[in-house]
């Protein structure tokens, strides 16, 4: 095997074994800390970073304001709060070993006050800022303002292309590197377009060929590239290391460290993964930022797809094609095909008697308690994402001017309940679509966790 040989990454000489930094409660002080200590780069994760305070009591986050716009602020608080004490925790841990670095979701709202305040409160130890999840046309201006190395996510070269001619140009010292992200394999969310066949995977060798070559173009040829999505082993890559069609490249792990000592999320979690068979991951479009994600199909997933399939189409008037008068409340009636009466009665005689629009002209069925539980999530919004498909939030003018879609979720509701010992089975559970692997790594054999260092050293053999 190919030895990888250590690379500058933000400002140090380090292995370029990176931890992804996932979300909410995917990394943490603790994971990246250690990931660090090892000479890699750790990752933490700003989406709602826990609190901790200086005994290391964890604080949970809580909201106490009646109205979204000030729950909101709370939210943001806590998390610039979080964030500056998981980097210390992080500083602490690594011993000025390898590099820390924070991940944002750039779609979150105010993310951009979240990454300048924890870099204020947090200087000197982080130094590194990776945004994906749209493109973060500011996080140069931000990143160089602390004198912090940054890393875009993107699963394109045009998206590159965009970004640097557009900010990055002005800010070209202190980019680090690119993050390509892979949309068919990586887990969470991913950068897929709408040009792109969800179901036909493309090679990864051509899409890096074509970053390469516009980063030259672009006067960038030896920015490095960090692979991502799919990452298990350095032994699937020995054509990408050392490549000089592909010049400088670096790996970052994101399903693998989640199963470690170190890693914050919880036992029930770790053993949902350690289960899991190739094709239990599903790359599907339910995330309420309107992008692709991928996770582990479970009742909470699967109950989603069954609310998809059921989705009938409708109109407040009648048409040739819709004629049949459908009550949908006491105080409404629309008009469905009449060919979907059949599935209408299916749907109530399972319980899915609550009948609900869509901001597509659609109709889905819940039961009562799915709409009395949505009422509720959304009744208790805090603004998480610049704009939300479920709640119509919008950071920039207050709402979407769409109703609310019954199809999505509460993403800051899920992910923190399964982030911090919730429901594995009805709670969303993120994870790349390399997870079965588990199952078949000897290092996993009998359920063993392993710590961050046993990886880390397994890594560096190609294991």
């Amino acid at each position: 095997m190919k030895t990888i040989n250590k690379l500058n990454i933000s400002g140090a000489m380090v292995y370029p074994l990176i931890e992804g930094g996932k979300g909410i409660n995917g990394t943490d002080g603790k994971s990246s800390g250690a990931w660090a200590k090892e000479g890699g780069v750790g990752t933490i994760s700003m989406v709602s970073p826990t609190e901790v305070d200086f005994s290391g009591t964890i604080i949970p986050e809580v909201f106490h304001e009646k109205i979204r716009e000030r729950r909101h602020r709370e939210m943001v608080e806590y998390a610039i709060r979080g964030g500056i004490s998981q980097a210390q925790i992080a500083h602490e841990i690594a011993g000025n070993n390898g590099r820390i670095h924070i991940n944002m979701l750039w779609e979150m709202a105010d993310s951009e006050e979240v990454i300048t305040r924890v870099l204020d409160g947090a200087k000197g130890l982080i130094h590194g800022v990776t945004c994906g999840a749209g493109l973060p046309y500011n996080l140069g201006a931000i990143a160089s303002s602390h004198n912090v190395y940054y890393y875009p996510i993107i699963s394109s070269a045009r998206a590159m292309a965009i970004l640097w001619k557009r900010s990055f140009k002005n800010y070209a010292h202190y980019l680090g590197g690119v993050v390509y992200e892979d949309p068919w394999l990586a887990g969470g969310h991913n950068g897929l377009s709408n040009a792109e066949n969800p179901l036909q995977p493309e090679r990864p060798y051509e899409r890096l060929i074509s970053l390469r070559k516009t980063l030259v173009e672009l006067g960038l040829p030896d920015l490095p590239i960090i692979i991502a999505g799919g990452v298990w082993s350095l032994s699937d890559w020995q054509d990408y290391i050392d490549n000089p069609e592909l010049g400088n490249v670096a790996f970052q792990f994101g399903t693998r460290p989640m199963i470690t000592k170190e890693s914050p999320i919880s036992d029930a979690w770790k053993m949902l993964m350690l289960r899991a068979q190739k094709g239990d991951v599903i790359l599907q479009k339910f995330s309420p930022t309107g992008f692709f994600s991928s996770a582990i199909k479970n009742k909470f997933l699967s109950n989603l797809i069954r609310r998809k399939k059921a989705e009938i189409t409708y109109s407040d008037s009648a048409t040739d094609e819709l004629s049949w008068l459908l009550p949908i409340s006491p105080t409404k009636a629309v008009y469905i095909n009449p060919q979907d009466k059949a599935k209408v009665e299916e749907q109530r005689n399972l319980g899915y008697s609550m009948i609900k629009e869509t901001p597509d002209s659609t109709l889905v069925f819940l039961t009562p308690d799915e709409w009395l539980e949505m009422q509720k999530q959304r009744a208790e919004c805090v603004g998480c994402l610049s704009q939300c498909q479920f709640s119509s939030w919008s950071r920039a003018n207050g709402t979407t001017g769409k109703i609310p879609d019954p199809r999505t979720y509460c993403i800051h509701n899920t992910l923190m309940n399964i982030g911090h010992g919730g429901d594995i089975e009805n709670n969303l559970a993120f994870a790349g679509h390399n997870v079965y692997r588990f199952g078949s790594d000897p290092m996993y054999a009998n359920k063993h966790i392993p710590s961050v260092h046993e990886l880390f050293a397994a890594l560096l053999e190609g294991k």
